[in-house]
């Protein structure tokens, strides 16, 4: 097992199929105990910029004020900090992203049963459509799983929530993974699973192919170096017993956006990288006290994230975990 490993940097791999590519000694290795690329705030490459589209309801007060009656001023700003994500979720995908963080809403005043992902403002594209892609995408990748994250559900009925699942249902079919199974990549190929739902509502718990929420560890810092003291204290208490994501997203509120009137949100993600990545190459996948499961960021394709992460799977090999 050892000289399998040690011949392979898990960084070379293909990353549109680095799961098929992996050392057969981690095909036995829970996915709660490796270390997974995530994409935060997946579906934002495509934010509605009509400005007919409204802001999402739970931006602040002031902030949707403003936006009613200084829309053209106002717009530009809300674009350059809502847009987390810059490639479409094929394109995350074949970049290595196996966790899609998803918020999904009813648009306001929506005559259609249509539903959308928003952050600052709705997306132009539906959640159905998303799910289609996602599948085909799994179809010409079939040793890849995906970990979708559905959460927020902004103005979804109880009908609105029967409807979704049944569309996640009849969209990825035998695809799905029950809550039940021994998530290996051994044991999801022999049947043929390859996504795993969470769904942050009680809905989940009617259903034995929906899972409940992933935990996410959220720092809401605007620095760097404040998001990183706040993983290490974390860590000290431990890991939750199955997956969870560690968010190394940062957060900026309207007085840093007003403070920084010439940037963005790829601004301040893209300065803040290398100091956050390396961090995450100190980190270790696996079962103890301290070690992470997925990792998700903003703009993951534009940087070296999703390699630096998956090659924190060579941890597993040192026993280590």
């Amino acid at each position: 097992m050892t000289s399998e490993v040690s011949q392979v940097s898990l960084r070379e791999l293909p990353m549109d199929n680095w799961m098929a590519h992996l050392p057969s000694a981690m095909w036995d290795t829970p996915l709660c105990f490796m270390a997974i690329p995530g994409s935060h705030n997946a579906i934002t490459y495509c934010l509605d910029k009509n400005d007919r589209s409204p802001v999402d309801l739970t931006q602040p007060d002031m902030l949707q004020k403003l936006d009613k009656y200084m829309k053209p001023l106002i717009r530009p700003f809300v674009y350059k900090w809502a847009i987390a994500q810059e490639c479409n979720v094929r394109e995350q995908l074949d970049s290595g992203v196996r966790y899609c963080d998803m918020r999904i809403a009813r648009r306001p005043n929506d005559s259609s049963d249509d539903l959308y992902f928003y952050h600052g403002v709705y997306t132009t594209i539906t959640v159905e459509t998303v799910l289609k892609e996602i599948s085909e995408w799994l179809d010409v990748h079939p040793k890849e799983v995906v970990i979708l994250s559905l959460s927020h559900f902004q103005g979804l009925s109880q009908e609105l929530h029967s409807q979704l699942v049944s569309t996640i249902k009849s969209v990825f079919d035998s695809k799905l993974c029950p809550k039940t199974e021994c998530v290996t990549l051994r044991n999801l190929w022999s049947r043929g699973f390859q996504v795993i739902i969470s769904y942050e509502h009680n809905v989940a718990n009617c259903h034995h192919d929906l899972w409940s929420h992933i935990p996410y560890w959220w720092a809401n810092k605007s620095k760097a170096e404040a998001l990183i003291e706040e993983f290490e204290r974390r860590k000290q208490n431990g890991r939750p017993g199955g997956f969870f994501v560690t968010g190394i997203n940062l957060t900026e509120d309207l007085k840093y956006i007003c403070s920084h009137p010439t940037e963005s949100l790829k601004d301040m993600v893209m300065s803040t990288y290398p100091t956050l990545l390396g961090w995450v190459r100190q980190q270790k996948p696996g079962s103890r006290t301290g070690s992470l499961n997925i990792i998700a960021g903003d703009f993951v394709t534009e940087s070296k994230f999703v390699p630096t992460v998956i090659a924190l799977n060579e941890h597993l090999f040192e026993g280590t975990t």
